[in-house]
């Protein structure tokens, strides 16, 4: 079976299907991403890059939609170069987001298209007004109900699609959600673990150890869609009240999901200088290699991970497999993976008190903290990339025996 992956940044959600399928000798696997696209080794990774940006004097409604349009051309492009070189792919999957399949089924019209549905917007119910802190203007719901147009057309333009989480699914349009599986990708949890004798040495040369009162705090970029605000407004107290324990925190200073701050140049800054902490406690690592990233989850006491309604993060899986005691936010996404004193606590995401008081009964010793850390470690379990490979797997067998008694019947 030939298997083409599509996805901006491939490997991206990917990463362990596309490994899995290059090992086999049943699979012929090729993949397109964009120039900057990090790639896999072992996969054939061909780039492309929009031949311009979106213009600016574009109606700032439709801005995303040119920019998704411009992204689908040159993957287009692409597409009928191999085309005119004899490949035909059986199935594309592809993740849809940048409007990189919106002509795939055009270069190849035989082809099963996947589409990875990571989110469809909503005006109100989920991340968009969220946050009373950051009211939307009406330009924002517009931007949103526009923004779904091309969500709507990849919806329309795929065989089948896959999302990770039943929240993620439930946001789809009820016409096309019988058409979407929940598949969640996987984190490899072989990698992962507690580790009872963990060390991580910091940049000032201290090494913490795991047993010791140590919050951690991970997200790609620090910002409030992570609740990075709510949780460095909690910080003084804490480390007032517990003045041994230290405060890890893994993130860059960039923006993945909504905007910067109007008076500052990231949110780290602006929230030290709202909410100044003892620098000597409080540890911005930044960005960090993997092995490192393991070790703050294996030394880490309590691991907070606050979220608006919005996708779920890897990171929460990796804490929970990683044995951490996780204190997350009681938000749609994280009710999913995490029942209330069973495998982690929750906490309202705008409640500083109650975080604060979670926090301290945590590093106090006042809860059963093995049992939910074990209980975590089980639940991670059932998120483990060896499953996403076979429920992936499965999903592209049943549509090569389906395009095999096509074939027959014709």
């Amino acid at each position: 079976m030939k298997v083409l992956f599509i996805h901006q940044n491939f490997p991206g959600q990917f990463r362990h299907i596309a490994a899995h399928l290059a090992k086999q000798p049943d699979y012929q696997v090729l993949a397109i991403g964009r120039d900057t696209a990090p790639g896999l080794p072992g996969v054939k990774l061909l780039r492309y890059k929009p031949h311009r940006a979106a213009s600016q004097h574009t109606h700032p409604y439709a801005r995303t939609f040119e920019d998704a349009v411009l992204h689908g051309q040159q993957v287009l492009r692409l597409l009928l170069d191999l085309k005119a070189k004899g490949y035909r792919p059986d199935v594309i999957v592809a993740h849809p987001g940048w409007g990189e399949t919106l002509y795939a089924k055009d270069a190849f019209p035989n082809a099963r298209l996947i589409h990875f549905c990571e989110y469809y917007y909503h005006a109100h119910g989920a991340d968009l007004g969220f946050d009373p802190e950051f009211p939307p203007t009406m330009d924002d719901y517009a931007r949103v109900r526009s923004r779904n147009a091309l969500h709507l057309l990849n919806l329309e333009n795929c065989d089948q699609g896959i999302t990770p989480t039943h929240w993620q699914h439930s946001l789809h349009p009820e016409a096309y959600r019988d058409k979407i599986q929940v598949i969640h990708e996987g984190i490899d949890t072989d990698l992962l673990g507690p580790d009872p004798n963990a060390t991580l040495t910091l940049p000032n040369g201290r090494v913490l150890k795991a047993g010791e009162p140590i919050i951690t705090y991970v997200a790609r970029n620090m910002e409030p869609y992570r609740g990075f605000h709510t949780f460095m407004r909690a910080l003084p107290q804490v480390l007032k009240e517990h003045p041994t324990c230290q405060v890890v925190i893994v993130g860059g200073d960039g923006v993945s999901y909504g905007s910067k701050p109007n008076d500052a140049p990231n949110w780290r800054i602006k929230m030290l200088r709202e909410n100044p902490v003892d620098l000597e406690r409080v540890h911005f690592l930044g960005k960090v290699p993997y092995d490192t990233y393991r070790k703050v989850l294996q030394v880490s006491a309590v691991h907070v991970y606050l979220t608006y309604p919005f996708v779920l993060s890897w990171s929460l899986l990796e804490a929970m497999a990683s044995g951490c005691l996780v204190l997350g936010s009681d938000t749609a996404p994280v009710r999913e993976v995490i029942a209330h004193g069973e495998n982690g606590l929750l906490v309202d995401f705008f409640d500083r008190q109650m975080l604060i008081a979670r926090v301290l009964e945590v590093l106090n010793n006042s809860y059963k903290g093995v049992e939910l850390q074990e209980n975590a470690v089980r639940s991670a379990q059932g998120y483990g990339n060896d499953l996403g490979v076979r429920s992936y797997k499965r999903r592209l067998n049943r549509i090569s025996e389906n395009n095999r008694a096509n074939m027959l019947e014709v």
